[in-house]
């Protein structure tokens, strides 16, 4: 663990938590925007397009700019987030979340691991460009709105729920947040709901996302978060209780084991993984390129789909078994845990 030092300051942060009883969003792209060259894949090996988004796309392969990082706080008891916890996070009649403590890094010792603010951090990969921050993502970011698309090389398309990324966190979600132990590192954060949403109840948590847009977007609802690669050395590795890999995100680098191995690395010899999956069975590796329809795209980069059952030979190669699987507003979810147990999942 790097030597920083941490100033948390009691001014008001506007975070946001699950609101009691919230309705899910709503998709971002239903529709194909006039001038999208390519057709959204109603069946195909991308899958239906789906509200619940098809995967963060944080192109988590190379690193970005780094604006601001905490040493997550050490391990705290393992009381599961309830729902009057969630509920107690917000301010009654206001839909406001009670404001989080902000974290500012002040300084560290020499050869911290983890970046002072304003630090760049190089590419590991070191051949192909970083997002800028003008790239599609990060505008739709800025605009808390999409359209946005994942496009496949033969034209496909599948929408990306930008909208339900930027809003404060759904009942979905909430079944998550229940789930969580300990500290909580969210891979591919995006714009940090999750995250706000944990620190607005004082629990530890931090987000990684290699898109500088969507941490600054976190630090500004409320949350932490560290502009790096869930490659690149991280805080606190094998030191936390709950590593997120939500809206698709076990897709991140185009290879599910190899991110279920890495994700090992972080989490605690006892933590846990929690995976939101495709809503439907599939599981391909493809090359594909974030699109706003309207002529913008990023740069090509690997990505996975795999759905509930297609997950779990994954995890096992990993090391991990399913201890639950479930739905909730139509999203799948499973927790992974490396404990030995029976081997198949309990639904729930």
């Amino acid at each position: 663990m790097s030597a920083v030092r941490v100033d948390v300051e009691r001014a008001a942060r506007p975070a946001r938590a699950v609101r009691a009883g919230a309705a899910p969003a709503a998709d971002p792209a239903d529709a194909v925007p006039a001038g999208v060259v390519g057709a959204v894949d109603p069946a195909g090996a991308f899958g239906p397009p789906e509200p619940s988004g098809g995967g963060r796309p944080s192109r988590d392969s190379r690193a970005r700019p780094g604006t601001a990082v905490a040493e997550p706080a050490g391990a705290v008891p393992a009381e599961t987030v309830t729902a009057a916890d969630l509920a107690g996070a917000v301010r009654a009649g206001s839909g406001a979340v009670e404001p989080a403590g902000a974290v500012r890094v002040r300084g560290g010792a020499p050869g911290d691991t983890a970046p002072r603010a304003g630090a760049v951090t190089a590419d590991p990969a070191g051949a192909v460009r970083a997002w800028r921050d003008a790239d599609p993502y990060a505008e739709a970011l800025r605009a808390g709105r999409g359209p946005l698309f994942l496009r496949r090389g033969d034209g496909w398309l599948l929408p990306l729920d930008v909208e339900r990324w930027c809003a404060a966190p759904d009942r979905a979600d909430a079944t998550v947040l229940e789930r969580c132990r300990g500290s909580v590192l969210d891979v591919g954060c995006g714009p940090g709901r999750l995250v706000a949403a944990l620190a607005a109840l004082r629990r530890p948590a931090l987000g990684v996302d290699v898109s500088r847009e969507a941490v600054d977007r976190t630090i500004r609802a409320g949350g932490t978060a560290l502009c790096r690669s869930v490659f690149d050395p991280l805080p606190d590795e094998g030191g936390w209780g709950t590593v997120l890999l939500m809206d698709g995100n076990i897709g991140i680098g185009g290879d599910p084991v190899a991110l279920l191995r890495r994700v090992a690395e972080l989490a605690r010899p006892d933590g846990r993984v929690i995976v939101e999956t495709a809503p439907h069975e599939v599981d391909e590796r493809v090359d594909v390129r974030v699109d706003d329809g309207r002529g913008g795209e990023s740069a090509r980069f690997p990505w996975a789909r795999v759905g509930p059952r297609a997950l779990l030979p994954h995890a096992a190669a990993a090391g991990w078994r399913p201890v639950t699987q479930w739905r909730s507003e139509g999203r799948p979810f499973t927790q992974l845990v490396r404990a030995p147990g029976p081997a198949g999942p309990r639904r729930d």
